[in-house]
């Protein structure tokens, strides 16, 4: 099985295309104003529509209110969304079907948050955040595919790995998880919210070669 790939902050049309054209599977489209990823509901629309077939647009939100949530979803309808703050059930529920739920890795709650999240037929794939707060820098891996083990059998949903992630680490991360996907940001960006070309097709040709081993 091969492994897909979102390239998330995505705020041109440009960018989508240099993702897709690198083997992209999903372009993240960000919706927290206050990140410098951000991409106003009207232009990420523009951006969706300008995407080739089979490649999938994800909409990022973090603890939006259900109506903030449905004005942007009414602006910009992607076919996935992504929730990555600490929504309850109950709105994880109202934003679904397709939801990507978002956890941060941490042993403490690790089984108790995939349980949770596992259980909700709204949410179609949990994402594991496995950076150190606030850094990017990207946990021992190894600690994650010990907690993922004694889970594995009776997950309902794919996972999906992010944090860290660039095209040097991201083989290391895939043959000590073999996740279902695997998100980068800050990891091919020049700059924050800035993505670079090259390093986009590296990140990309990287997880090929992780496949191919």
């Amino acid at each position: 099985m091969r492994t897909r790939i979102k390239i998330c902050g995505v705020k041109d049309i440009d960018t989508a295309l240099t993702a897709a054209e690198a083997g992209a599977d999903a372009v993240g489209l960000v919706f927290v104003e206050s990140s410098p990823r951000y991409v106003d509901p009207e232009e990420a629309y523009e951006i969706m529509a300008s995407l080739p077939p089979m490649v999938m647009a994800v909409g990022v939100f973090a603890n939006h209110g259900l109506d903030a949530f449905s004005d942007i979803e009414e602006r910009c309808p992607t076919p996935l969304t992504q929730l990555h703050g600490t929504e309850d059930e109950k709105l994880v529920r109202k934003c679904g079907p397709d939801v990507i739920k978002a956890i941060r890795f941490d042993p403490e709650t690790f089984a108790r948050e995939v349980a949770r999240w596992d259980g909700l037929d709204e949410v179609s794939a949990i994402l594991v955040d496995g950076s150190n707060p606030g850094s990017g820098v990207a946990l021992d891996w190894g600690r994650l595919a010990e907690a993922l083990e004694p889970l594995r059998e009776g997950l309902r949903v794919p996972l999906i790995l992010a944090g860290g992630l660039t095209a040097e680490t991201v083989g290391e991360a895939i043959r000590a998880i073999g996740p279902w996907a695997v998100d980068v940001s800050s990891g091919v960006e020049s700059s924050p919210g800035l993505k670079d070309p090259e390093r986009i097709h590296a990140f990309c040709a990287a997880v090929r070669e992780a496949d191919r081993e």
